[in-house]
């Protein structure tokens, strides 16, 4: 089931338990405010067993509180066009790819700048956000190419704006499926669970043998990685590399 289909069958399910816990008498008779927090937790119950990915749980348990409250304030509709325009220029889509945006912090920043060669090298941020990973990196190693991807537009907007003035970031908005692979030594992602499998098998198909892909907290299904790197920060960062044409479990 696509992920936005399986998100309003669980607002729908969600809605539906709630009537019936009020129906039955299990909710208290006065206000609304129980029966919209009935909602929201089995909204984000039915995403759960819909094995919806997590970061659509807060999602699911903020909608209908949030709708209540902007219903109850008496807000414009243009605000609620304009927080959506807002969405989709920051997550464009995600709703389709399940990859939202995620920043790589500096704790990892300088976890994959300890994992470069002293040599010259191409990196490929793929999916490169705000450009968190591509611009510390130039600064380290005004020696090295970045280039980096980015699919939503005011990411990649917000990317370019602070990305002025180094000379050794390239920034593209796009797929980086699209693009080959084969002319970098290092490609970098911090997506999801989701794309990994395909990521991989495009890493397969057009890196060169010899190069490093690094994949940030999400593991290539059923590959085992060269190394495993933590980078030592509070949310407990990993960093999965895999060299490409060594063999793999």
């Amino acid at each position: 089931m696509p992920p936005a289909l399986k998100a309003l069958v669980a607002q729908i399910l969600g809605w539906l338990a709630a009537i019936a816990l009020a129906r039955a008498g299990l909710l208290p008779a006065t206000g609304l405010w129980p029966l919209v927090a009935a909602q929201a937790v089995a909204a984000a119950g039915a995403a759960t067993a819909l094995r919806s990915a997590r970061w659509w749980l807060p999602i699911h348990l903020a909608f209908s509180p949030l709708a209540f409250v902007a219903h109850g304030i008496g807000l414009a509709p243009g605000w609620y066009l304009a927080a959506f325009l807002v969405l989709v220029a920051f997550y464009w889509t995600s709703f389709r790819t399940q990859v939202p945006l995620y920043l790589t912090n500096r704790a990892t920043v300088a976890a994959v700048a300890a994992l470069l060669p002293a040599q010259p090298l191409r990196l490929l941020d793929a999916g490169s956000g705000t450009g968190a990973l591509v611009r510390p990196l130039a600064r380290l190693r005004p020696d090295c190419r970045f280039h980096g991807i980015e699919a939503a537009p005011a990411p990649y907007w917000l990317s370019r704006v602070l990305s002025r003035g180094y000379a050794n970031v390239v920034l593209e908005r796009g797929d980086f499926f699209t693009p080959s692979w084969a002319d970098y030594d290092v490609v970098y992602a911090f997506l999801s669970p989701v794309p990994m499998a395909r990521v991989w098998r495009k890493a397969n198909r057009e890196m060169r043998p010899g190069s490093l892909f690094v994949s940030n907290s999400f593991a290539v299904p059923d590959v085992t990685p060269e190394h495993v790197v933590a980078a030592g920060d509070r949310r407990a960062t990993r960093l999965f590399l895999y060299r490409l044409g060594t063999p793999s479990k």
